[in-house]
């Protein structure tokens, strides 16, 4: 057996779960898992054998720094924020750190500080960042080897209920914050499109979505992510025209979520009426007759003025009109949960309606289209595309295809696998190849074709 090793997990979230059981195909590794509830960190490790849970505050910084020193490896499952800290800790004490992230500068500003050390600081080894990486890197640099051209590269992903359990107005469920998934939607974008910078306002983003084809079983949509334009130069395809990262969702989702944000429901200003230090209560008709200023507050009479400000066609502005009713905003027996804005009060509600219940389960699509000129000036179009399913009342497919990558990286870094130094993403055959290919005895993986 090797020498034992010693990893300290931070963050006990659903991602670190399959990140924990692959840790612990190793009898010589011990992982112990870290929060600052030191119940949380119980509750996971019990599910395995031989698990350690601790306590430890990552804004304490002589904890989180006596914490690292007493591992071989360091994982960073906590919110993106806190990295820097554990990175600087990491540093100290000579010891590398893993993560799920995209690379902030933040991070980035401690490169040559963890080069100094001798250390790797691996991030984007998820799902997106992470597995999209690496399928799109492999087809490139095959391209590439070939004496080929990619002139076109579009590249969407989506975690989403799987279809059986996704009969909601948004077609959606929420695994992780409401408010994050929404604000979201109002990012501005930014790609390149035929030789051209394009650029989306976040108000637009919704309306600019589109469908995307990806298998005939699902009816997809996708919108840009914020910026692309940066991975000409990340995937070293300086010479695509087109280059644009997205996020998948069924059809209706951009619609719906584009009339909330005409009736105002995504207003993000502070409510004194809906804070917690107000006596006032509302059913949700009362909030939405304020919202729109109406002077009823029935239902019918608020879903005409919701149909005023609804720009749609008319048979999709009739399915948004049910959605609006099942949402349940105009109804005069359902007490709101004042969050202090209409945006949180409206997440407070959704998430009440729109998460997975036992026995229900998740689906990831990513897919990349690469439109190619051969060395011998002839065209094709290829795809990678991979289709992921949760486990019902087990590991969600979203958990999977973040922690499994996460365990996997970190293994081969103890093992020696990857010796890389500094603050680094997945860009690099001697990264991404050995980690794709452990990936395959988990099934996880893309199909490539030839269209």
């Amino acid at each position: 057996m090797s020498a034992p090793k010693r990893i300290l997990l931070l963050g006990s979230g659903f991602v670190a779960g399959p990140c924990v059981e692959v840790l612990c195909r190793r009898q010589e590794n011990t992982v112990t898992i870290a929060c600052r509830g030191l119940e949380k960190a119980q509750s996971l490790a019990s599910k395995y054998p031989g698990v350690l849970a601790e306590s430890v505050d990552v804004s304490n910084e002589s904890q989180l720094e006596d914490a690292i020193s007493r591992n071989d490896i360091v994982i960073s499952l906590i919110p993106y924020t806190h990295h820097a800290s554990v990175i600087k800790a990491a540093i100290k004490a000579r010891k590398p750190v893993v993560t799920t992230s995209y690379v902030s500068q933040p991070m980035l500003d401690l490169d040559q500080q963890c080069k100094d050390a001798g250390i790797i600081c691996l991030n984007e080894v998820g799902l997106d960042p992470g597995i999209d990486h690496f399928y799109a890197l492999k087809m490139i640099n095959s391209v590439h080897e070939e004496g080929g051209q990619i002139k076109s590269f579009l590249s969407y992903c989506g975690g989403l209920p799987a279809p059986e359990d996704s009969d909601n107005p948004l077609g959606y469920k929420f695994s992780w914050s409401a408010r994050g998934v929404l604000l979201a939607l109002m990012n501005n974008a930014k790609f390149w499109e035929n030789g051209s910078i394009v650029e989306i306002p976040g108000k637009e983003l919704m309306a600019s979505a589109k469908p995307i084809y990806v298998n005939p079983a699902f009816a997809f949509v996708g919108y840009p992510n914020r910026d692309s334009t940066n991975y000409k130069e990340r995937y070293n395809i300086p010479e695509a025209q087109t280059v644009v990262r997205g996020t998948l969702r069924y059809q209706g989702f951009p619609e719906f979520v584009k009339a909330l944000v005409e009736i105002g429901f995504l207003n993000t200003d502070n409510q004194e009426f809906l804070s917690s230090a107000s006596s006032e209560t509302y059913t949700w008709n009362q909030l939405t007759s304020k919202l729109l200023n109406s002077n009823s507050s029935t239902s019918d009479d608020l879903l005409r003025i919701i149909e005023s400000k609804i720009t749609a066609e008319p048979a999709l502005k009739k399915r948004i009109l049910n959605g609006i009713r099942w949402l349940g905003v105009v109804s005069d027996s359902i007490q709101v949960k004042k969050q202090g804005t209409y945006l949180d009060t409206l997440c407070a509600r959704l998430e009440e309606l729109m998460q997975y219940e036992p026995g229900e389960r998740d689906m990831v699509a990513l897919q990349h289209t690469f439109e190619i000129i051969n060395s011998d000036g002839s065209e094709e179009t290829r795809t990678s595309t991979m289709l992921e399913f949760g486990i019902p009342n087990g590991e969600s497919a979203m958990a999977r295809t973040v922690g499994i990558p996460c365990g996997i990286a970190t293994q081969l870094i103890l093992d020696g696998a990857i010796q890389d130094t500094g603050v680094l993403a997945p860009m690099t055959k001697s990264i991404y190849e050995p980690i794709m290919n452990e990936l395959l005895k988990d099934d996880i993986y893309c199909v490539e074709k030839v269209l």
